[in-house]
């Protein structure tokens, strides 16, 4: 009599559990160095994913920023008003159409962004030349795989060749 293999029923429950304390003590460590120098100026985590993301995509517009932090328009006003009344950011008008406005950072604001991000990359360089370039590929797709919006997903989509 023979048996049929055990179905796969994916990861067992302490695999499950050991990853999300991974991404909590991983975030922890990753955001511990930013948030004290944001403290040092006063700003908190929400003026560094903004500064973040206007260094990242410089002329973003408001929209734009909004749907990639997933936040209300009051919050960001509030954090962009701080940003831009401390000189970090600048706003102008796009010469196609006079109702966009496009953020991107000052030099005062690319050096703080600089800092920010400087221990952040070291240690995703470190990760990474640890772990090799096929643990490098299962992290991104298992990123990808914690990503719910397709929208965002796409974002990390290889470009286009024509």
């Amino acid at each position: 009599m023979s048996r049929n293999p055990p179905e796969n029923t994916g990861p067992a429950e302490t695999e499950l559990r050991q990853a999300i304390e991974l991404l909590f003590y991983a975030y922890r460590d990753f955001i511990a160095e930013p948030d004290a120098m944001l403290a040092h100026h006063n700003l908190g985590r929400a003026h560094h994913r903004t500064i973040y993301f206007i260094g990242r995509y410089p002329h973003i517009t408001v929209n734009e920023l909004l749907d990639i932090l997933k936040i209300t328009k009051q919050s960001l006003n509030r954090v962009l008003g701080q940003l831009l009344n401390e000189g970090y950011v600048i706003q102008t008008t796009s010469a196609q159409d006079r109702r966009r406005r496009l953020m991107e950072l000052t030099e005062k604001g690319r050096g703080l962004e600089r800092q920010l991000t400087e221990n952040q990359r070291i240690r995703i360089a470190r990760a990474y030349k640890d772990a090799g370039p096929d643990a490098v590929a299962g992290f991104r797709k298992i990123m990808l795989g914690v990503i719910t919006d397709d929208k965002d997903r796409h974002r990390f989509d290889p470009p286009k060749t024509v």
